[in-house]
């Protein structure tokens, strides 16, 4: 019989401490890689993407008319009225600071991280009723508010943190690569949109969502390691 003592414990946590951040790293970068597995990220990506375009549109006087999810990873948000800069620039904007926000909340607090998780399933509910209007789009919903339902459900709320945290990594990564697809030369998405509104070529609101995202990655890392 073995017995695992008190200084291997306080080691394990103490490297745990110490390393967190890029094991948890480490681990989003090999599920991004995991063909069935990244799916269900890809989409979570792709729905806080969407439902950024919505929520700009509502702060700024528009409203959303439907919200749409395909199995590829790509989404669409319907919108009417607003401000057209506003909600097109916040597609990928918007992710990444769902991302930063997730792991940022999930860092402060157990039962933050858990108030956090219960909200975020309330929203995707709230989209199922109010702007899916397809099977496709309440199918993946359902799949990412279940993903959720599990995280709400763990009984170690401590798991709970971890897995926020690697949520969050997951969409930060999402949003790193993303808006690379953007170019493609068709000229159709959130970057040609803003090209033709401000006359900036595509490629500098590529290279500016995508600075975004790395600066959102590197501020994660400077609060790990304080």
């Amino acid at each position: 019989m073995s017995s695992r003592s008190p200084n291997n414990k306080f080691s394990s946590s103490s490297l745990w401490n110490k390393y967190h951040f890029f094991i948890l790293l480490l681990a989003a970068i090999v599920i991004k890689q995991l063909p069935l597995v990244s799916i269900p990220f890809n989409w979570l990506e792709s729905y806080f993407h969407e439902i950024s375009h919505g929520i700009a549109a509502m702060l700024t006087g528009g409203k959303v008319l439907r919200i749409q999810l395909f199995t590829n990873g790509a989404g669409l948000c319907t919108t009417q009225g607003g401000i057209s800069f506003v909600i097109s620039f916040a597609g990928y904007a918007g992710a990444t600071l769902w991302g930063w926000g997730i792991y940022k909340l999930a860092s402060a607090h157990k039962k933050i991280a858990q108030i956090f998780s219960v909200l975020i399933f309330l929203l995707l509910l709230s989209s199922i009723v109010f702007w899916g209007r397809d099977l496709l789009t309440w199918f993946i919903l359902g799949v990412l508010a279940f993903l959720f339902l599990l995280t709400i459900k763990l009984h170690k709320t401590h798991y709970l943190q971890r897995l926020m945290q690697l949520f969050g990594l997951l969409i930060l990564l999402n949003s790193l690569s993303s808006p690379s697809y953007l170019l493609d030369g068709r000229h159709l998405g959130d970057g040609a949109t803003l090209a033709s509104i401000t006359y900036i070529p595509e490629l500098i609101w590529v290279l500016i969502w995508f600075s975004i995202a790395l600066l959102a990655l590197y501020s994660l890392y400077k609060t790990a390691k304080k």
